[in-house]
């Protein structure tokens, strides 16, 4: 997979709030199952499980079969390709919050 896929693909993952709030439950555990993160999701197994998928193909999660159960693990590292990007944008952002500063001020006053 090229560094623009991988991009891609975690834009693609994190795109959706259900699929960000289950990767922020998983980044939590040590290990969860389906049946876990379904409990309390608001939706279906079938449809976590799905989501599960597209965050497993963006690399993001790992699923370590446990006897009948799959136990999934985030994998921080899925998100390098996506930090990588955004560093080439790092010079902007202290002009942008001293501008941003600059606004509020002017607004307080």
């Amino acid at each position: 997979m090229t560094n623009d896929t991988q991009i891609d693909s975690v834009f693609h993952a994190m795109s959706d709030m259900r699929r960000r709030v289950l990767f922020d439950r998983i980044v939590r555990t040590d290990g969860i199952t389906v049946a876990e993160l379904t409990e309390g999701s608001g939706v279906t197994q079938g449809a976590v499980s799905q989501h599960l998928k597209v965050l497993r193909e963006a690399d993001l999660i790992q699923g370590t079969p446990q006897g009948r159960r799959t136990l999934y693990h985030a994998r921080p590292q899925g998100l390098a390709p996506l930090v990588d990007w955004l560093a080439m944008y790092e010079t902007f952002w202290p002009a942008r919050v001293a501008a941003l500063r600059d606004l509020l001020k002017e607004i307080d006053e």
